[in-house]
Parts: structure tokens; sequence; C-alpha cells
């Protein structure tokens, strides 16, 4: 057993999603399709300052996690976000810091 195998289910697949998204790029890509508020047919990387086989590599992250969705239409591929993917991180995520809301935010040192 390896040690995140020791943690719950929640924060193993709460961790994943984190390390999907921890990359501006990555983040960037979702903000643009939930922008454009449609899927995307054509290249990506016009809207992003990195070439078109990086922008591949992080959009590849994304449909493996489940946050959008690449269907092949002839010689172009569409992007869309993905509203049950999209949902469950945004879920998973509000039920980790529930308690921190609940809570409050200061501290004081001491």
């Amino acid at each position: 057993m390896n040690k995140s195998e020791k943690f719950d289910e929640d924060l193993r697949e709460l961790a994943r999603y984190a390390k999907v998204i921890s990359h501006p790029a990555r983040l960037a890509i979702i903000k643009y399709l939930a922008n454009t508020r449609s899927c995307i047919s054509g290249d990506i990387s016009d809207s992003l300052p990195l070439g078109r086989s990086t922008v591949s590599q992080h959009l590849k992250e994304l449909r493996d996690a489940g946050l959008i969705h690449g269907e092949i239409d002839g010689l172009k591929i569409n992007y869309c976000l993905c509203s049950g993917g999209i949902e469950k991180f945004m879920a998973l995520f509000s039920v980790f810091f529930e308690p921190v809301k609940a809570n409050g935010f200061d501290c004081e040192i001491k």
C-alpha cells in the first residue's frame, strides 16, 4: 500500500483534480472554454501563449480527468467543458472547504 492509499477516496480524488488544475495553462483552457460557452473546433493554441503540442498535452490531461470532452469531427476536434466532471470537481472542493467556511478564516498568530 502506498502512502496516498491511507487517505479516504474523496481526498485522493480531490488531490487528483488539484494536480490537474495546478498548471496555469489548464486553468486558462477551462476559463477559455467557459467564456466561449460553446464547443470549440479548431486550434485552442491560437488563444494561448503556447505551442500546439504543449496545448495538446494539457488538453489530454483535462480530458483524462473528465473536465473536458474532445470529440472528433472530421479533421478537427471539438472541445467542450464536461458539465458532470466540472460539477463533481466543484462539489468535492465545496465539501472539503465547508468546515473552513463554517469555522471562519481569521487566525491570530501569537
